[in-house]
C-alpha cells in the first residue's frame, strides 16, 4: 500500500512556489501492539465517552472542546471559532529564514518528515528550492500546520527530496539548571580519564543503525510465536547485577579487562557480516509472527506437536538511493 501523506499544500520561498506533500519518515506500526481484553470472555474492551457527572454516554456531535478555567468551569470553543483563527500556513510552508544546522539544539527536534513534489507540476521550483538550500549548506526554517497546530519545521536536502524536522517552541523545552544544580563538582584524576578514554576507543565505531536490534520487540515476537505453536514457556532467570561500585579506579580497570576478553568474539561476529548483501526489507515485524492456525481451533492446536518458533530476525532497513 502506498504511503499516505499527512499534509498537502505548497512550499514557498519568496515568489517561488510549488505543490508538495508531507509524509512521516518514521513509523511505529511495525511494533507488536496489544489490545485489552476481558480475561473471562476473551472479548475486546470497548471504551465509551460518558458525562463525568451523569454517567450518560455522549454522542460525537454533542462533544465540543472546552478550556478549563476552574474546577467546574470551562470556556467552550467551537470548530468554526478555531477555523477563524487558522493561519496562512495551514496550506503553505513559508520559508522564513536560513540557519546553520549546528545552531539547532537537539532538544528542539521532534520528528522527521519527507517532503516531495505533489503531482507532475512544480518539480522545477522544488529543485530550485532544494538546491538553493543545499548550496548554502544551511537549514531552511518555515511554518506548517498539522493537527490544527502550527509547528516550526526545519528543511534540509536529502537525496532528491527534502527532510523536514518539526521543532519545539522555547516554552516546550525545560531548562537544565533545575535538574543539574545538585550535581556535585568532583575532581577526576588523569589516570581515571585515561582509562575511561581507553574504554571509549575500544567501543568506537561507525554509526550503523541497521545493526541495531530491539531486544524487547524480538522477545515479544518469540513469546507470541511460542504461545501460538504450543511450545512451553519458561521463566527467565533474573539477570546478575554487578553490585555497587566500591572503587571507581578498580571498576575502570575491570572494565578494560572485560573488554579485552569480549573483543575477539565481537570482532569475529562483525567480520562475518562484512561483504554480505543486505536482506530484502520486509514490511514489518508482524511478518515474523507465525501464521494463524487453520480450522480446528484449540483442539487442533492441542493435538499438534509443539513447534519451536523460529527466532525472529529484524530485517535491515532499505538502502539509500545514490544521490
Amino acid at each position: 500500500m502506498a504511503p499516505r501523506a499527512n499534509w498537502k499544500g505548497f512550499l514557498r520561498l519568496s515568489l517561488v512556489t510549488c505543490p508538495v506533500a508531507l509524509y512521516p519518515a518514521t513509523s511505529d506500526t511495525e511494533k507488536v501492539s496489544f489490545n485489552q481484553i476481558n480475561r473471562k470472555t476473551g472479548h475486546r474492551i470497548k471504551y465509551l465517552k460518558v458525562d463525568a457527572e451523569t454517567g450518560d454516554e455522549v454522542t460525537s456531535e454533542d462533544i465540543v472542546k472546552g478550556y478549563k478555567v476552574d474546577t467546574d468551569t470551562y470556556i467552550e470553543v467551537t470548530k468554526d471559532e478555531l477555523d477563524d483563527i487558522a493561519l496562512d500556513s495551514t496550506h503553505t510552508i513559508d520559508i522564513d529564514e536560513f540557519v546553520p544546522k549546528t545552531d539547532i539544539d537537539s532538544r528542539y527536534l521532534i520528528r522527521p518528515y519527507y517532503l516531495v513534489p505533489d503531482g507532475k507540476v512544480g518539480h522545477d521550483a522544488f529543485a530550485v528550492i532544494r538546491e538553493t538550500i543545499r548550496s548554502m549548506d544551511k537549514v531552511a526554517i518555515g511554518r506548517v500546520v498539522l493537527t490544527n497546530r502550527e509547528h516550526i519545521i526545519a528543511l534540509e536536502p536529502l537525496d532528491s527530496g527534502l527532510m523536514g524536522t518539526l521543532l519545539r517552541y522555547p516554552y516546550e523545552v525545560r531548562g537544565e539548571k533545575d535538574y543539574f544544580d545538585d550535581i556535585q563538582d568532583v575532581k577526576l584524576t588523569k589516570d581515571m580519564l585515561d582509562l575511561a578514554k581507553h574504554i571509549v576507543e575500544k567501543k568506537s565505531g561507525a554509526f550503523e543503525p541497521e545493526l541495531f536490534e530491539d531486544h524487547y520487540e524480538t522477545a515479544l515476537i518469540d513469546l507470541i510465536n511460542k504461545k501460538r505453536s504450543g511450545a512451553p514457556i519458561t521463566a527467565k532467570a533474573a539477570p546478575k547485577t554487578g553490585g555497587n561500585v566500591i572503587n571507581l579506579m578498580d571498576a575502570l580497570k575491570k572494565s578494560i579487562a572485560n573488554e579485552k576478553e569480549a573483543s575477539p568474539a565481537a570482532k569475529t561476529a562483525k567480520d562475518a557480516t562484512k561483504g554480505k548483501k543486505p536482506k530484502k526489507r520486509v514490511e514489518g515485524q508482524r511478518e515474523m509472527l507465525l501464521p494463524i492456525a487453520g480450522k480446528g481451533g484449540k483442539d487442533a492446536a492441542a493435538k499438534a506437536a509443539p513447534k519451536k518458533a523460529d527466532k525472529p530476525v529484524r530485517a535491515p532497513t532499505r538502502a539509500k538511493k545514490a544521490g
